[in-house]
């Protein structure tokens, strides 16, 4: 990678900010969008620095000091002969809907000088669906977009009809009395000058703070922060698995943002991750906290909470709201705002439904307080009701979705478009009946059973589930078993056929338990054979196959929670070497990434290439990534 080609990412306290080498912002869109982001808006578009009339050279390129900090160094043009007059150490933090900046130039001369600083700066509040490299274009009717001096600096304005978001920009000391310029004949980018006076061999201090006030709910930072260091005894040890348990607790605290829990309280949940998705994610929100319940039940309880105050009321075709039915993701920007896009509240996942049920006999089992399961009773019936009439196990016998041609084509976590398909390719049309979510479904019943049994006693409702899982296992075994492959289906597609690729979700049915246990032992150790285990981790897509591609989103790469999830389910059937050669491969790419894990890598096998390929559009950190390691600890400690 190039100086050119190189980014930092600061984040903190649901906001976070992609800058250039030199701490630039650009206003670039596409897979790697760079500015200030909060709450599904850029806040800064453009933060361009110059001196005496020039861009400086980055002598040292920006570099994270820590998850919120970083620093680079910076000089004028110079030669050998007449090197630069002064250094700039530019240090650079992300807070609470702010970015500060602080400047120190620093004379080497010894003679006073004089530094002509200009900073260009821009907010255009693009919505993050505009900045994807989707060719996707909304209309924004009565948009107005305005810009105001200040005495210390600049406030940008946006509005359009009720909407209004802002961002201030304030310096010490302030910028030069002339005022601001303009850039450009048109836009709302202005530049601010200063003359800064260095004494001989002395320095001066330029300080800038930018202010995101989005539309709706301010940004807060919480009142206590949870130390980088993570209680020793949940994730004792010094081996790479441990160092990446800590990293992971860390990357949770970075992505947790405060939303509304089920009674009005607030509650702080792990969003799925940055740079998309820094909002409440359902089913990721869900697996990540499933993840961390032996270490941090909490988590799991503030994530059923806020799940439950979003829960559908009705029906609402557009954004595939339906009673009873778990949210899949949640956004508060403009579009979603005007219903230009679906996402404000968007229900379009199979799996979010049962995986919450999962979750709340879990946490009950795990901490043994039968509270979350007494006060979400309600909820985890209307979900039960949701499965059986809307989710489609009455008519159809399966959990299944419809693809949605506003919103997602795929509704279970391989959501991409084509990641549900035959082995020739070709995308499964709906009703479509994936594997894993049937088996969430069965484990759903089961756990509920078991709440309405020991927490609500009501024996009758208890015994009515159990019999429902029964009958749904029971036609799981007869209509997705492919004899032939000796391995369950992908899916069914609306005309009751088998979706013939082999895919990586077959693991997620021994971790729920659908299989019977032969079956799930040889399923087991069929997703450890070379076309599927690339010596990282388990393909989502087995190579061979004609829709494989290792740099495709779901049809071939590899995803370290995809591997957690797995790895669980060949715990619970006694298959360790299988759960140690999974482990070992993800801890081996984590610590080829900081003891990272990022949300996908590339599915090209170990033996090729010296460290793990990256997924261009992967995030990072990404919450259920953050959380694998936790996950492999607790596969490790039951085999």
């Amino acid at each position: 990678m190039t100086v050119a080609d190189h980014r930092v990412q600061l984040v903190r306290d649901a906001t976070f900010v992609r800058l250039a080498a030199d701490g630039e912002i650009s206003g670039t869109r596409g897979s790697a969008p760079d500015g200030l982001f909060a709450r599904d808006a850029r806040h800064l578009s453009r933060w361009q620095l110059t001196v005496d009339g020039g861009r400086p050279l980055a002598l040292v390129p920006a570099t994270a000091e820590t998850d919120d900090t970083a620093g680079c160094v910076l000089t004028p043009e110079g030669t050998r002969d007449d090197p630069p007059a002064y250094t700039v150490f530019r240090r650079q933090s992300v807070g609470a809907g702010t970015f500060t900046e602080h400047l120190r130039l620093v004379s080497n001369r010894p003679d006073p000088v004089t530094a002509r600083v200009a900073l260009t700066v821009d907010a255009d509040f693009a919505d993050l669906f505009e900045l994807r490299a989707d060719d996707r274009h909304y209309a924004k009717p009565g948009a107005e977009h305005e810009v105001h001096d200040t005495a210390d600096g600049l406030r940008f304005d946006y509005r359009r009809s009720d909407w209004h978001a802002a961002t201030d920009v304030t310096c010490r000391p302030a910028p030069d009395p002339a005022g601001t310029t303009a850039p450009e004949p048109r836009g709302t980018a202005r530049t601010l000058t200063w003359r800064l006076h260095l004494a001989a061999h002395g320095q001066a201090d330029l300080r800038l703070t930018v202010h995101a006030r989005p539309h709706g709910r301010p940004l807060t930072a919480p009142a206590a922060r949870r130390p980088h260091r993570h209680d020793p005894t949940a994730v004792d040890g010094t081996d790479d698995l441990t160092r990446a348990c800590e990293r992971g607790l860390a990357d949770v605290d970075l992505l947790t943002i405060p939303v509304t829990g089920v009674d009005g309280e607030e509650v702080r949940i792990p969003a799925a991750g940055i740079p998309w998705f820094l909002t409440l994610f359902g089913r990721d929100s869900l697996l990540t906290s499933y993840f961390l319940l032996p270490y941090r039940p909490a988590t799991a309880a503030a994530v059923l909470s806020a799940l439950a105050a979003t829960q559908g009321q009705r029906h609402d075709a557009f954004s595939g709201e339906q009673p009873g039915r778990i949210v899949h993701e949640t956004r508060h920007g403009e579009l979603a705002h005007f219903r230009q896009v679906p996402y404000g509240r968007y229900y379009g996942a199979v799996d979010a439904t049962p995986l919450f049920l999962v979750l709340l006999h879990a946490h009950y089992e795990t901490v043994g307080d039968a509270g979350p399961a007494k006060r979400l009773e309600r909820h985890a019936r209307q979900a039960v009701d949701w499965m059986l009439t809307d989710g489609g196990l009455g008519e159809h016998g399966y959990l299944v979705y419809t693809p949605d041609p506003g919103g997602l084509v795929n509704q279970n976590w391989k959501d991409s478009a084509g990641a549900v398909c035959f082995r020739d390719g070709t995308q499964a049309q709906g009703p479509v009946a994936v594997s894993e979510a049937q088996g969430y479904a069965y484990d759903a019943l089961v756990r509920t059973a078991e709440l309405a049994h020991a927490v609500w006693r009501d024996e009758p409702y208890a015994r009515r589930l159990r019999e429902t899982a029964d009958r749904l296992r029971d036609r799981f075994l007869t209509d997705f078993w492919m004899p032939e492959a000796d391995f369950p289906a992908l899916a069914l597609d609306g005309a009751g056929r088998q979706v013939d690729a082999l895919a990586s979700d077959a693991g997620h049915l021994l971790w729920s338990g659908i299989l019977d246990e032969d079956r799930a032992r040889r399923v087991g150790r069929r997703l450890l054979e070379p076309d599927f285990f690339s010596g990282w981790a388990i393909r989502t897509l087995a190579a061979g196959q004609r829709p494989y591609h290792p740099l495709s989103y779901h049809r071939g790469s590899a995803w370290p929670h995809d591997n957690a999830v797995i790895a669980l389910g060949l715990a619970r059937h006694g298959l360790a070497a299988e759960v140690r050669t999974v482990a070992e491969g993800l801890v081996a790419a984590a610590a080829h990434h900081g003891h990272r894990l990022p949300e996908v890598i590339a599915g090209y096998d170990r033996a090729a290439t010296a460290g793990p390929v990256p997924y261009q559009h992967a995030c990072s950190p990404q919450a259920w990534a953050a959380a694998t390691p936790l996950a492999l600890r607790t596969a490790l400690q039951q085999i």
